[in-house]
């Protein structure tokens, strides 16, 4: 979406260029987060920063099948298409943006006494 009417929201280019992968990144966080619901953010970030980042590695992996599936809107949305190292620092941005605001849920579910 971010794509589609960010210009004309008058968003900058690097907020419609990359805030879609910033939002990935963020709920590849919240997914580890609901997982691994005792773990510490920074741990939850690390684990986050390692899986956007082996997906985006995985996109350097070629076969017809897989190419033909990263083709579809299913595919473009869990594999992606192209590699770009760019992704990986707006997967960082995003991740950080959301552990960033995690010590409320730390605090929620860790209360003190």
């Amino acid at each position: 979406m971010l794509r589609r009417f960010g210009y004309a929201a008058g968003l900058p280019f690097i907020v419609v260029k990359y805030g879609g992968s910033a939002l990935w990144g963020a709920m590849v966080y919240l997914l580890v987060a609901l997982f691994v619901t005792r773990s510490r953010p920074a741990v939850i970030a690390v684990t986050a920063l390692f899986i956007a980042i082996s997906v985006e590695l995985f996109r350097l992996y070629h076969t017809p099948w897989l190419d033909a599936f990263r083709l579809t809107t299913a595919g473009a949305l869990l594999l992606g298409r192209v590699f770009s190292l760019w992704n990986m620092l707006a997967y960082a941005i995003g991740i950080a943006a959301a552990c960033a605001f995690d010590p409320a849920r730390w605090a929620a579910t860790h209360p003190r006494g």
